[in-house]
């Protein structure tokens, strides 16, 4: 039985990372079930354990803490405005496909931007959702043994926009960033945005 657990206030990452592990060890010590957490992090640049961190520019001169995780990707923003999704799923029952779980993951948050009256969709070669060239969400996980970690920012408000610009999002140069309500044309609350996203996760998930 999967579960969806709205968090009502903002997390710090430290905090949404010991969440995390606390129900992986739950699932591996057979004593927990799937579940999702959908929940906004205080302001917060994170990287994966990369050599080349370019994408962070100047580290020293970010306006917020940075954190280095271990999940995939290059550097991102996590903040106000913007829904973060962990789906501490166990993938072996899902076939152990990787591939199939990021994809569910982006399909997931097509079809709930759909609802707004945004056509969203995939661009070939890159993780994420975007709208035309614009990105919307970014998507980076993890796994320990087939229990899947971390997973998707969408950014719901303008609110969310401003920190992409003082580094390069995912290390894709020239990126343009985007928001829900900003393509939808009309104001997003996140609570709005949780509720359509949980209904396709269940769905997809």
């Amino acid at each position: 039985m999967l579960q969806v657990l709205h968090l009502p206030d903002r997390i710090d990452y430290a905090a949404g990372l010991r969440l995390q592990e606390q129900h992986v060890a739950a699932i591996l010590a057979g004593a927990g079930g799937d579940t999702i957490l959908l929940l906004e992090h205080e302001p917060v640049y994170t990287i994966g354990r990369l050599r080349d961190q370019s994408s962070l520019r100047d580290a020293t001169a970010l306006p917020f803490p940075v954190v280095e995780t271990n999940r995939g990707g290059q550097a991102t923003y996590h903040g106000p405005g913007q829904l973060v999704g962990y789906p501490i799923l166990d993938l072996t029952p899902r076939g152990r496909d990787l591939h199939a779980h990021l994809r569910n993951l982006e399909e997931s948050l097509i079809r709930a931007c759909a609802s707004f009256g945004v056509t969203a969709g995939r661009r070939d070669g890159l993780t994420g959702v975007w709208v035309e060239n614009r990105k919307l969400a970014s998507i980076g996980v993890g796994v320990r043994k087939w229990i899947s970690m971390h997973g998707f920012a969408i950014n719901i408000t303008n609110q969310s926009l401003p920190p992409f610009f003082a580094i390069t999002p995912c290390g894709l140069n020239g990126v343009s960033m985007t928001s829900l309500e900003n393509e939808a044309g009309r104001v997003i609350t996140i609570p709005e945005a949780a509720a359509a996203v949980e209904k396709e996760l269940r769905e997809l998930m």
